[in-house]
This record gives structure tokens, C-alpha cells and sequence, in this order.
């Protein structure tokens, strides 16, 4: 296991719980995205089902599993 590696589980639920601030995005390194993200929120609300869904996505392990340094995520 790498050392530097984030939790996909960690990442999965900043998504879910806080959605609309890009966190999820931040913790992984993601720094443009999430920013994308907190301008989603203003522009439309779209910011905020846009980073639940990804929160989901990340936990079933069928989207983004790797962080910015393209280090895979733990299971754990």
C-alpha cells in the first residue's frame, strides 16, 4: 500500500456531505475542479447534486480512483 494514498471511503462521504464545496475534490488534489464546483453553486445550484452524485460515485468505485498524483485510492 502506498503511504500517501487517500481513502476513497473519505473522499466519498466529503462528497456527499458536503457537496457543494468541492471538498471531496480538494482533499484529492483536484484543486480546479473544486473550484468549478463552488462557482457551480452560484451559477445554477447544479454545484451541489453535481459533487452528491460524485460522493456516490466515488464509494461504488466507478468514478475518479485515483487522486491528482494518480496515486489509486485505499478501500479503507
Amino acid at each position: 500500500h502506498n503511504p500517501n494514498a487517500k481513502s476513497k471511503i473519505a473522499a466519498g462521504i466529503l462528497g456527499i456531505l458536503l457537496p457543494g464545496t468541492g471538498i471531496h475534490r480538494f482533499y484529492l488534489g483536484y484543486i480546479g475542479i473544486g473550484i468549478a464546483q463552488i462557482f457551480a453553486i452560484f451559477a445554477c445550484g447544479a454545484g451541489v447534486l453535481w459533487g452528491f452524485i460524485e460522493g456516490i460515485l466515488i464509494l461504488c468505485g466507478s468514478t475518479i480512483t485515483a487522486d491528482a498524483d494518480d496515486i489509486p485510492l485505499r478501500d479503507d
